[in-house]
């Protein structure tokens, strides 16, 4: 495990990228790819997370798990980098793939014949409310999010 000492001894810190001490020249991280979902950095012949590092860098200790607060993996400036909990991380993630009323926590329940919102609260499926108007239903899942999650409550 790489420390913040030897780090520092070889790299600088700037907006977001490292650079090699006493040079302007980038260290070139590998791509984000499928295989690879976060940037990647090798030092002293190890693959570390690029954004796991700049933490370090910054903050002097490596957390379980850190948190792109604006959910883009290529924005590595340390403002932009959190500790979290898994469950917080859960928390901030965009809207998923297969989700067709094309906002977070809303759907439209075929029983009811209207928008339901709803959303896990400590692991329990809870059901916010069904409503006929879909800009209703999603004005009530933001202000939702917002009341049970806080600063992790993405739209």
């Amino acid at each position: 495990m790489i420390s913040q000492q030897r780090l520092q001894e070889l790299y600088s810190y700037k907006n977001g990228a490292l650079f090699f001490r006493g040079s302007e020249v980038i260290h070139k991280p590998t791509p984000i790819t499928k295989a690879h979902r976060y940037a990647r950095l090798v030092v002293d012949g190890k693959a570390y997370a690029l954004h796991r590092l700049i933490f370090l860098y910054c903050n002097g200790f490596l957390p379980k798990v850190i948190d792109h607060i604006d959910n883009d993996r290529s924005n590595n400036k340390i403002e932009n980098l959190r500790e979290v909990t898994q469950r917080q991380n859960c928390l901030n993630r965009t809207i998923h793939k297969n989700n067709k009323s094309g906002i977070k926590n809303v759907h439209f329940s075929q029983s009811m014949k209207k928008w339901c919102v709803g959303m896990c609260v400590d692991g329990k499926r809870k059901i916010i409310g069904y409503f006929e108007d879909l800009e209703l239903a999603e004005l009530v899942a933001a202000e939702a999010r917002n009341k049970l999650f806080g600063s992790f409550a993405r739209g």
